[in-house]
């Protein structure tokens, strides 16, 4: 795809956001109130007590234990088939996905971009923060596990916190965070809790996470959608920029010929001492780039001269568009002479006659004779 094609299309998106550069009254974005600072410390305590819980091998890491040793998906095996695709609406590419197509038509409506971006800067919090968790704890999930009681940390693993649970609160949370009316937000937040529990509890029927890993998963994600406010500022200057960004690209499109300065550095060059000029078409094409080829370019005194004397020896009127092809001095148009016709060299085959004269007179013999 070429550069202005991709242009032209981006040109379309962003006429589109253009039509309303405010945002609409109800679209207030979440302010950091003494509320949710309260939940958000509340939540954090939680999830640095399951952490040390883990770390010391306390109660907890005998229930993960005794969950495992009882198996659920071998008490209740007919909801395998079922919560094996329940589990995907917590996996982050299907579910990234499906949430940014339903953003992006949100920004095309609302005519912002600040759905999309919040989006990707609360994927991104949430790879940091429990990617960075998950490598560092190192603990191994229950079908892999060694020792009987063991937390089985920094063993290599990367089951801690669950990324499942952690994305299902993120993405589905951040369709809440996003509401328009506060009625809105209210259903998105039970509807992305139910999604959220549900994913979490089907990992630890699965065998594929303990329930420590689910609890840290659920108190992850909502660590990130409770301190989104404080990158709201943030996302406000990446929207600002993108759109400084399709300003810069917009000018470079409309300065893709040849700029003026340009043109009036190269004409005096190509025109210097009266030895060379712009060729009509040239010119033609110069003035285009300029602003029409109704224009016509300025030329020195020495062409504009030559150009004068050549018109009156035509004797045509002076006019200022008119055109003559004036050669350049110093440099005299030599008229190539008429070459004279050569004869091909080499053996020629005889005309008829001459085949005829050389055969003779000896007649074809009669057949039978």
């Amino acid at each position: 795809m070429r550069t202005d094609q991709i242009l032209t299309r981006l040109e379309r998106v962003f006429a589109r956001l253009d039509r309303e550069p405010e945002r609409p009254a109800h679209l207030q974005t979440p302010q950091m109130s003494r509320h949710r600072v309260v939940l958000l410390g509340s939540t954090l305590a939680f999830y640095l007590a399951i952490v040390v819980a883990v770390l010391t091998t306390s109660w907890l890491v005998r229930l993960d234990w005794q969950i495992m040793f009882f198996r659920p998906y071998e008490q209740w095996p007919q909801l395998h088939a079922f919560l094996d695709y329940l589990v995907v609406l917590g996996q982050r590419g299907p579910t990234a996905v499906m949430v940014a197509a339903w953003l992006g038509w949100r920004s095309w409506r609302q005519h912002t971009l600040r759905p999309l971006i919040t989006l990707g800067v609360a994927l991104l919090l949430l790879n940091i923060t429990v990617g960075s968790v998950k490598l560092g704890l190192g603990r191994l999930g229950p079908h892999y596990a060694t020792e009987i009681g063991s937390a089985e940390l920094f063993a290599g693993g990367d089951i801690f916190p669950s990324g499942h649970t952690a994305n299902a609160v993120v993405t589905w949370g951040i369709l809440a965070y996003l509401a328009s009316t506060g009625v809105t937000r209210r259903v998105l937040s039970v509807v992305s809790a139910v999604v959220s529990l549900s994913v979490g509890a089907t990992t630890v029927y699965l065998g594929t996470h303990w329930v420590s890993d689910v609890l840290l998963g659920w108190s992850a994600g909502l660590l990130i959608l409770l301190a989104l406010p404080w990158f709201e500022p943030l996302i406000a200057r990446t929207e600002a920029y993108v759109f400084d960004v399709r300003e810069l690209l917009r000018r470079r499109a409309e300065t893709g010929r040849m700029p003026a300065p340009v043109v009036s550095l190269l004409t005096p060059l190509l025109s210097a001492g009266g030895k060379w000029q712009l060729r009509p078409a040239t010119e033609v094409a110069l003035g285009g780039a300029i602003g029409g080829a109704e224009e016509p370019v300025p030329q020195p005194q020495p062409v504009r001269d030559a150009v004068a004397a050549t018109t009156a020896s035509a004797g045509a009127p002076h006019s200022p568009t008119t055109r003559a092809a004036v050669h350049p001095a110093g440099r005299p148009h030599v008229i190539r002479s008429e070459r004279t016709p050569v004869t091909p060299v080499g053996s020629r085959r005889p005309a008829h006659t001459e085949r005829a004269a050389a055969r003779g007179t000896a007649a074809r013999p009669v057949a039978g004779g």
